[in-house]
């Protein structure tokens, strides 16, 4: 069911080369444009998302993973100190993400991730991959939403995830209407390219991936049936992909626990390379 074609590793090796070339641009002018530097926040989920720096952190890379920081619906608060919504699996879901792109592909990615605040100027463009856990909780201004809007239609990309059943759904939609209130959510099919960029995952859009709480003990998180989503722009490119009803990055956060199924591990952190190499390639 989530087989690997022998085809991967000569597909990352065709599409790298887009991707290094299009990173490259970044790593040039970023040390000009004094992007923001890398720091770490407190995450609302304590030791459990926690991760030690690795010893290489310092050390600049061809490909970055941003991670989007935003205000927290629920909440509040100051989310700009970390411990709210976006801090969901992070920094520990990041860094096995990470991981799993150095080993598979041939970029040179960045030791640690980069939390991204959309308030900080220009900095989001030198970012162009983000990811959002707990992303229903995003509460964006209109200033906000407009940045992010023209972030992703000049070239980034978002990958939205953790939140499930209908009234988190309509608080997500809501939020993303700011963004691209003229833009529908649509359905993605199994052949989609994202989910055949380095690895051939041929029936993605069939599979849940639980949060730690279900795959740990059973339960459903009141949700329905696993629904993978996404926005496009003029030209059909997918700027903002939705797992919905789905928790990708808890799977990444949990990799290394055996209480979490290692198939599903293996699943989702194929298709974080999936994702990444198509934000970089598209």
């Amino acid at each position: 069911m989530y087989g690997v074609h022998v085809t991967a590793k000569h597909r990352s090796s065709s599409t790298l080369v887009r991707a290094l070339a299009f990173v490259g641009v970044i790593a040039v002018v970023s040390p000009v444009a004094a992007q923001k530097e890398f720091r770490v926040y407190p995450s609302f989920e304590g030791e459990s998302a926690e991760a030690p720096l690795p010893p290489d952190y310092q050390v600049p890379g061809e490909l970055v993973t941003g991670h989007l920081m935003f205000p927290d619906a629920r909440t509040g608060g100051q989310w700009r100190y970390g411990g709210t919504g976006w801090t969901d699996d992070y920094p520990k879901g990041d860094r096995a993400l990470i991981e799993m792109l150095r080993r598979f592909t041939r970029t040179q990615v960045r030791a640690v991730e980069q939390p991204v605040n959309l308030e900080d100027g220009d900095d989001v463009h030198y970012w162009p991959f983000l990811v959002a856990g707990l992303a229903f909780s995003m509460d964006l201004s209109d200033e906000q939403a407009a940045k992010l809007r023209e972030h992703l239609l000049r070239g980034g990309f978002l990958f939205c995830d953790s939140f499930f059943g209908d009234r988190n759904y309509a608080m997500f939609t809501e939020s993303m209407k700011r963004v691209f209130p003229d833009r529908p959510i649509i359905d993605l099919t199994d052949e989609h390219p994202v989910f055949h960029t380095i690895f051939d995952l041929p029936e993605m859009t069939k599979v849940a991936i639980p949060n730690a709480s279900e795959a740990f003990y059973g339960g459903r998180m009141g949700r329905g049936p696993p629904r993978w989503q996404g926005i496009e722009d003029d030209h059909g490119r997918l700027m903002v992909l939705i797992a919905y009803n789905n928790d990708v990055q808890d799977a990444w956060q949990w990799a290394d626990d055996p209480r979490y199924p290692s198939e599903l591990v293996n699943l989702a952190l194929r298709l974080g390379v999936n994702v990444a190499m198509y934000s970089m390639t598209h």
